[in-house]
C-alpha cells in the first residue's frame, strides 16, 4: 500500500499538521510535489504531497484512511527547492506550511491552473503537387508548410476537412504544445552601452570571483543615481548565464519591470517577467516556461522569487531599501531582502542588494564585513550631480504664497519648458493619516508625554500610538500663536490644478494608483513621457524611483518633509532615500539638471544631508540616535497584533502576553498601544513590539503559547513600522 503525506491547501491558522491519505493504484506515479485533489472532512480540497512511501497492507491507522481523489496537473508541480523554501518561510514566519506554498503558486489558493494548448501543424512526408491538382487548398496548405516549416493552427483560415484529409494520407502531423504567451514580448531593446567606468569593472571582478566559485555571498552595491547599476547587473548575469547558471533580478515597483526588461532584452534571450498585474493564465504560462527551461533569467517584483527556477547563481535586489519589497497584508509577512538572502544560501549563489540609498541595516551590515561593499561614487561618463535648493516653505507663507508650490519652483519649472526640457514633480503625499503642522514656523503637534508627532485619525482626534495619548486638533499654535494649522495632504489633483494655472500651456501626465491601472498602465505613462508627449511628469512615490529618462533636467519635491511625521523608526531613512531618488531622476544625459526640495522643517538631518545628496553624512547622523533608542540594526522587530471586537478584551490579552514575554524572555518588549488602524470593521487592534537580537527565543516563547496557531494574532518579523 502506498500512502501520502498531504499538505492541505486551506488558509487557516490553525490547520499546521499534514494529513495521510492512500495513493490508489491508478496514481502510484505520485510524488512529492504533485499537488492533488483530496476530500477532507465535508469538502473536496486541493492539497500538495509531501512525502510518499509504501507500507504494509497490514498498517493499521487510528483513523479512516481515505483515498487521493485526483492528481491536478501533468507533472509535479513544486521542485524539491521550491519544497524546502517553502518549509524555511512556513518555519521562520511562523505560518501555515499551505501559506507558504501557496506563494509558489501563479494563482489564488485553491484555484486550480491549466495550463492552455495549441494545436501545431508540421510535414509529414514529401508530396507530389501534381498529385493535389483538383485539391487546391490541401495544396496550399502543403505548401504553406514546406515553406515555414509548421503552422499554427489557431488564427489559421484552414478549414477543418482539409487537416484531417492530408492528416489521414499521412502527409500532415498534428502535435499539441502548450501555448505560451510573453505580455512583454513586444518591448523593445534598448541597446544602451557606456564604456564601463572603474568601478563599475572593480564591482563585477569581485562578484565574479564568487559567481565562478558558486558560493554564497552578499554584496551590497552602492552607487549614485545615474552611475550605471543596471549595468553592472548586466554584465554579471552575462557571467552567470555563460556558467550555465540562472538569475533573478528584483525590482520594488511593476513600474519599473518595463525599463529594465528593456536593458535586458538588449543583450539576452529567455527573459521572463513576474508580477501580480499578469493574468494567472500568463503567469501559469511563465512558469511552465521557466520550468521548461526557455528561461534563463526572471525579472519582477518580489513574487519573482517564487517561480520554478532551478540551478540560480545570481540574485539582484535593486532598489533594497525600497519598502514595497515586505509583503505585510497577509502571511507569510515576508520581506523579500531576507527571503532572497536565504534563497541564495540555499542554491549557493551571490546575492546582490543595489542602491543609491541604502538601508541603514545593510549599510551597517557592509561596515562589519557582513557583505561586502562595492562603491560606485560617480555617474557614467563623469556627468555630475544635479544642482539641489530646498525652499523654506515658511518663508513661502511669510511672503503670502499660499500654493503648493513655490516661487522658486514655479521659475524653474518655466525656464526648462521654455528650453525644451522636461520636468519630474515628486508629491510627497502620506497614505490614510494625516499629520497637523503649523505653516509659520513648522510645529506639528505631538504628544506631551512621548514627544512623537500626534496622528490625525477619522474621527476627529489626535492620537499617539506609543502612550495611547489623544488629544484634540489644535486651532492655534502652542508654539507661535499662529492660526495657520495645516492638516498635510496635499492631493495630486490640487497639484495639477496649481501646475495649470501656473504653466497653462504645459502638457502634464499624472501617474499614481488611481491613473496606472491595468498591466502596462505605468509604462504607458512612461512611455509617453520618453516620447515627449508631455512636458511634466506628476504624481506619488512611483515617479522618483529608477526611471531614466534623458531630456528631464528639473524635479521638483513637494512635502519633502512630511515623511519625517510618522511615528516610524525608519521615517528619517525613507525621507532621505525619497529626495535622493528624485533628485537623481534630473540631469542624466548631457544637460545638468537642477532639483528644487520643498520643506517646512528644513534642518532635519535627512532634508539637509539629501539635499547634499551626502549618504554617507546621513548614515553618520542615523546609526547613534539608531543606537540609542535600540532599533535595527542593532536588533530585530517582531510585531504582534492583538485582534477582538471587544476593546477590552484585546488589550487584555495583549497585556498577559507582555507580562508573560517579560517574565519568561526579556524585557525589551513594549506596549500594547492602538494598531495604526485601530479599529478595522469593527474589530479593535493592539500592537505589542519586541525588540530582540535573539530571533529564535522569541520565535521559541510564540511557539510554546500557540499565539502563531491563533486566527485572532497577526505575526510579523521585521515589519517596516512599529504601530
Amino acid at each position: 500500500m502506498i500512502i501520502a503525506d498531504v499538505c492541505v491547501n486551506v488558509a487557516a491558522n490553525s490547520v499546521r499538521q499534514n494529513f495521510t491519505y492512500r495513493v490508489p493504484e491508478r496514481l502510484k506515479y505520485l510524488s512529492a510535489g504533485w499537488r492533488v485533489v483530496i476530500p477532507f472532512g465535508a469538502k473536496t480540497l486541493d492539497g500538495f504531497v509531501m512525502e510518499v512511501q509504501e507500507v504494509s497492507d497490514a498498517t493499521t491507522f487510528d483513523f479512516e484512511l481515505k483515498d487521493i481523489a485526483e492528481a491536478i496537473d501533468k507533472e509535479p508541480w513544486f521542485t524539491p527547492e521550491m519544497m524546502n523554501a517553502a518549509r524555511w518561510l512556513s518555519e521562520f514566519y511562523l505560518c501555515p506550511l499551505s501559506m507558504a506554498m501557496g506563494l509558489f503558486m501563479p494563482g489564488r489558493r485553491g484555484k486550480r491552473i491549466s495550463a492552455r494548448f495549441e494545436r501545431v501543424l508540421t510535414l509529414a512526408k514529401d508530396f507530389d503537387e501534381q498529385t493535389f491538382k483538383k485539391s487546391p487548398a490541401r495544396l496550399q496548405l502543403l505548401r504553406l508548410l514546406k515553406e515555414r516549416g509548421e503552422l499554427r493552427l489557431s488564427g489559421q483560415k484552414v478549414s477543418a476537412a482539409t487537416v484531417k484529409a492530408l492528416v489521414e494520407a499521412g502527409y500532415v502531423k498534428v502535435e499539441q504544445r502548450r501555448l505560451t504567451r510573453d505580455s512583454y514580448a513586444e518591448i523593445k531593446p534598448v541597446p544602451r552601452r557606456f564604456e564601463l567606468t572603474a568601478e563599475q569593472v572593480t564591482a563585477i571582478e569581485t562578484v565574479e570571483q564568487s559567481l565562478t566559485a558558486r558560493r554564497f555571498q552578499g554584496f551590497l552595491l552602492h552607487g549614485v543615481t545615474g552611475s550605471g547599476k543596471t549595468q553592472v547587473y548586466i554584465e554579471l548575469t552575462k557571467i552567470t548565464r555563460r556558467l550555465g547558471r540562472r538569475v533573478i533580478i528584483l525590482v520594488p515597483e511593476i513600474a519599473l519591470t518595463g525599463q529594465i526588461v528593456a536593458s535586458f532584452k538588449a543583450h539576452f534571450d529567455g527573459v521572463a517577467v513576474i508580477h501580480s498585474r499578469l493574468s494567472v493564465a500568463e503567469r501559469s504560462e511563465t512558469f511552465q516556461r521557466i520550468r521548461g527551461g526557455e528561461v534563463g533569467i526572471v525579472i519582477g517584483a518580489r513574487s519573482a522569487l517564487f517561480t520554478p527556477i532551478e540551478n540560480v547563481g545570481l540574485i539582484v535586489v535593486d532598489e533594497e531599501q525600497d519598502n514595497s519589497y515586505k509583503q505585510d497584508t497577509t502571511a507569510p509577512r515576508y520581506r523579500a531582502c531576507v527571503v532572497a538572502e536565504e534563497f541564495a544560501k540555499f542554491h549557493g549563489a551571490a546575492i546582490v542588494f543595489g542602491s543609491a540609498t541604502p538601508s541603514v541595516e545593510n549599510f551597517y551590515r557592509a561596515t562589519r564585513g557582513e557583505l561586502i561593499l562595492l562603491t560606485m561614487p560617480r555617474r557614467v561618463l563623469n556627468n555630475p550631480l544635479p544642482v539641489v535648493e530646498c525652499v523654506d516653505m515658511r518663508g513661502e507663507l511669510k511672503s503670502g504664497n499660499r500654493e503648493v508650490l513655490s516661487r522658486a519652483l514655479v521659475e524653474l519649472l518655466k525656464k526648462t519648458l521654455a528650453d525644451g526640457q522636461q520636468a519630474i514633480i515628486l508629491l510627497n503625499r502620506r497614505g490614510w493619516s494625516t499629520v497637523v503642522m503649523c505653516r509659520a514656523c513648522g510645529a506639528i503637534a505631538r504628544c506631551a508625554d512621548c514627544g512623537m508627532p500626534m496622528t490625525y485619525h477619522a474621527d476627529g482626534k489626535l492620537r499617539c500610538h506609543r502612550c495611547e495619548v489623544e488629544a484634540e486638533p489644535p486651532t492655534v499654535c502652542p508654539e507661535c500663536g499662529s492660526r495657520h494649522i495645516k492638516f498635510l495632504g496635499t492631493g495630486t489633483e490640487k497639484l495639477e490644478r496649481a501646475l495649470k494655472t501656473f504653466l497653462p500651456s504645459a502638457r502634464v501626465l499624472r501617474m499614481d494608483r488611481d491613473s496606472t491601472g491595468g498591466k502596462f498602465g505605468h509604462k504607458k505613462i512612461l512611455d509617453a513621457f520618453a516620447a515627449h508627449e508631455a512636458d511634466i511628469l506628476f504624481g506619488t512615490q512611483m515617479v522618483a524611483k529608477g526611471h531614466d529618462i534623458t531630456g528631464v533636467t528639473a524635479v521638483g519635491v513637494l512635502n519633502a518633509d512630511s515623511a519625517l511625521s510618522f511615528a516610524n523608526f525608519r521615517a528619517a531613512e525613507n525621507c532621505f532615500a525619497l529626495i535622493t531618488q528624485a533628485a537623481g531622476r534630473a540631469g542624466r544625459a548631457d544637460l545638468p539638471g537642477k532639483v528644487i526640495v520643498q520643506a517646512y522643517n528644513v534642518g532635519a538631518a535627512a532634508i539637509r544631508f539629501g539635499c547634499e545628496q551626502s549618504y554617507e553624512k546621513f548614515f553618520a547622523s542615523e546609526l547613534p540616535q539608531r543606537k540609542e533608542a535600540y532599533f535595527p540594526p542593532f536588533c530585530r522587530l517582531v510585531k504582534l497584533i492583538f485582534m477582538h471586537k471587544d476593546e477590552a478584551k484585546a488589550k487584555d490579552f495583549a497585556k498577559t502576553i507582555r507580562d508573560a514575554f517579560r517574565a519568561e524572555v526579556s524585557k525589551e518588549i513594549f506596549g500594547p498601544i492602538p494598531a495604526a488602524i485601530a479599529n478595522l470593521r469593527g474589530v479593535y487592534r493592539f500592537v505589542l513590539l519586541i525588540k530582540t537580537v535573539d530571533l529564535p527565543s522569541v520565535r521559541n516563547f510564540l511557539l510554546a503559547h500557540g499565539l502563531h496557531m491563533r486566527e485572532d494574532i497577526i505575526v510579523d518579523i521585521d515589519p517596516t513600522t512599529t504601530d
